[in-house]
């Protein structure tokens, strides 16, 4: 990198920053923290004393998911709630912890909506919100919304140029989802310029649109030597785009099991194993590039709290 060039990540909300940073690894988890592995919707029992805990204990950030109807091929409702107004919960519940969602699905809301509920809920956090976005993965969601599933890709870019026009003074804005000329103001502004998105996965975009747009890439696991070639090529683009590093955030299911030593075998996008090994797939993950590991126990077997304080003990004064 030369001297013209970011040695950190550009910084945007106290939420972001507190995530990502250039070389190092945080942890976050993925709401609801609980075992719904026998069943598509989860018991949100003590939702929010959970994410209270995980802010005392050091974790980074909580993530939110976006997922408007419970499709029974996808056999996962996330955690009930509209994201949106979650958010809203957990700005007044919490105090320093990055309140993100991963992601929401773009072409299935207004981006109107998204980005005056986006820009309040960074209001109430006080900078603390990060936003995945998606085009969406279930097709069966597109027609119950009236939605042309195949079109998706160009939605999904428009309602990005919306949003980011949002947090302008007297936004002009001209495509599909409606017409401004600077003569309407939306309020709240998020608390910085913008506020931070990140793509997941490609979304139906080319990768030089990606790399020039976004703050960040949220990419789900795979093999150790593919994932360090494509966050390489990622972070190339970035630099050639922008010339800055932009950071990259992994998702990842986990069965933490007593034994400390218990090899690692695979389960659906992540892996039942014991904390050492736990330790070592971080360490891996960070030396190739990822920067923010987002833990979901949906399927891990042991006692909630028990399990996020062991994590939290053993992990986190190494990340």
């Amino acid at each position: 990198m030369n001297s013209e060039q970011r040695i950190e990540f550009k910084p945007i909300n106290s939420g972001y920053n507190r995530v990502f940073k250039l070389g190092k690894l945080s942890l976050g988890l993925v709401v609801p923290i609980e075992n719904y592995d026998n069943a598509s919707i989860p018991s949100m029992q003590r939702h929010i004393e959970r994410v209270q805990l995980a802010e005392k204990l050091g974790f980074s950030a909580v993530w939110l998911r976006d997922i408007p109807f419970n499709v029974p091929s996808f056999g996962d409702a996330g955690q009930l709630y509209d994201p949106f107004v979650y958010l809203g919960a957990l700005a007044l519940q919490t105090r320093q912890i990055a309140l993100g969602v991963s992601s929401v699905i773009l072409p299935l809301r207004h981006p109107s909506h998204i980005a005056k509920s986006a820009a309040t809920a960074d209001q109430l956090s006080q900078g603390r919100l990060i936003l995945g976005i998606a085009s969406g993965d279930r097709p069966e969601e597109y027609p119950a919304h009236n939605i042309i599933f195949e079109n998706r890709g160009e939605r999904f870019r428009e309602s990005y140029e919306y949003i980011r026009a949002m947090a302008t003074t007297s936004p002009t804005i001209n495509n599909s989802f409606g017409h401004l000329h600077g003569k309407l103001e939306m309020f709240p502004k998020p608390v910085s310029d913008q506020i931070p998105m990140l793509v997941t996965g490609i979304s139906q975009q080319s990768e030089d649109w990606i790399a020039k747009n976004t703050n960040g890439w949220i990419t789900y696991p795979k093999a150790e030597n593919i994932q360090r070639q494509l966050i390489e090529k990622y972070r190339s683009l970035s630099r050639a785009a922008s010339l800055m590093e932009k950071p990259v955030m992994e998702p990842l299911y986990i069965d933490l099991l007593p034994d400390d030593d218990a090899s690692p075998t695979p389960i659906h996008l992540g892996l039942r194993l014991g904390i050492k090994h736990l330790r070592n797939y971080l360490k891996i993950r960070r030396n190739i590039g990822v920067n923010h590991i987002a833990l979901n126990l949906r399927f891990n077997r042991s006692d909630p709290e028990t399990t996020i304080k062991k994590l939290a003990n053993e992990l986190l004064p190494d990340v």
